[in-house]
């Protein structure tokens, strides 16, 4: 038996079937999207990895340029001074050519740049020295007390730095000893870097103002005469004027020191007295090694410490961090 359908319910299955047809597109669409952006993900997943690895290996590599540099150095002799080859900044190059890119990319797609410097960390005043074997230095107190007289740096912050770096190193030395719990509690963490002397309630003002001036190493370390700074021989050398060492500085540029009498004669101060309970070279054991890399639109940076013994060059700390955007732009 044949049944009459009204033209409203033909009209009603007509538009079930085309929303029934839209949902299904819908639904592929969709699921068609979720796929394609999975794939970009993975896609941007492994380029940020190959990238990174890139960078990692290319880093790698320019600090054990670095270490050769300073190897080939230690051979030739134990004065330093800025005239010799590790002191000559890197500046920024093209590396693209030498990248194992995939034949997906072109040196047009992605370009590598880098750039770095090697430093004399003993051309600043050590800040390890206030507190050596675990004792207060008087006469590196007075050398702090100096500097931070120039930077116009209240006094007692330079206490409270001496007295947090010997409790720290206290409790360092006694954590066998110590509850570490307690040890936690009742003294600071040991600084390693600079930076991290805000663990001892230096504050980020003050940090700021000593970083161009001080670094903080393993042990205490005299200062090279032949890479320090105008303001750090004024605090070094005793009663020496900042326009008088500007002079020594400038004097110093066209011949080195090649011995502390030397430097100390050219200065001009009594030899005996400058030297007692402050410690002065011509040479340097620690240098900082800055690399920065620029690869795409990405840019990484890192630091390390390295210690020279002769020729024998190791590593001591390295630090790595991702530059940000601003930053990144600066460099192009």
């Amino acid at each position: 038996m044949r049944t009459h359908q009204s033209p409203g319910f033909a009209i009603r299955q007509s538009g079930v079937a085309l929303l029934t047809a839209m949902l299904t597109v819908t639904l592929v669409a969709t699921f068609a999207s979720a796929a394609l952006w999975q794939q970009w993900r993975s896609v941007e997943i492994e380029a940020a990895e190959r990238s990174r690895t890139q960078m990692q290996w290319v880093l790698n590599g320019a600090l054990d340029w670095s270490r050769l540099i300073l190897q080939e150095d230690g051979r030739n002799g134990e004065v330093d001074h800025l005239s010799e080859p590790w002191a000559l900044p890197l500046q920024e190059a093209r590396l693209s050519s030498f990248l194992a890119l995939d034949s997906n990319h072109t040196d047009d797609a992605m370009e590598a740049f880098l750039s770095g410097q090697i430093s004399d960390q003993q051309a600043l005043l050590n800040v390890r020295n206030l507190v050596p074997d675990g004792k207060p230095s008087r006469a590196a107190r007075q050398v702090f007390a100096r500097l931070f007289t120039l930077l116009k740096l209240p006094q007692s912050q330079l206490q409270l730095l001496q007295d947090q770096l010997l409790a720290s190193d206290k409790a360092s030395a006694d954590s066998d000893t110590y509850n570490m719990a307690d040890a936690a509690f009742n003294a600071p963490l040991t600084p390693y870097r600079m930076e991290q002397l805000v663990w001892l309630g230096l504050p980020a003002s003050t940090l700021r103002a000593l970083t161009p001036y001080c670094t903080l190493l393993p042990v205490a370390t005299p200062v090279n005469l032949n890479t320090a700074s105008a303001e750090v021989l004024h605090a070094t050398l005793p009663d020496f004027a900042l326009g008088r060492a500007q002079q020594l500085v400038a004097q110093r540029s066209s011949t080195h020191f090649k011995t502390v009498d030397e430097g100390l004669k050219a200065a001009g101060v009594n030899v005996p007295a400058a030297v007692e309970g402050v410690g002065l070279s011509v040479g340097t054991h620690y240098f900082a090694v800055r690399g920065r890399l620029r690869l795409g639109d990405s840019a990484v940076q890192e630091f390390s410490l390295l210690e020279r013994q002769g020729a024998l060059v190791k590593v001591i700390w390295r630090q790595r961090e991702a530059l940000t955007a601003m930053a990144t732009a600066s460099l192009q």
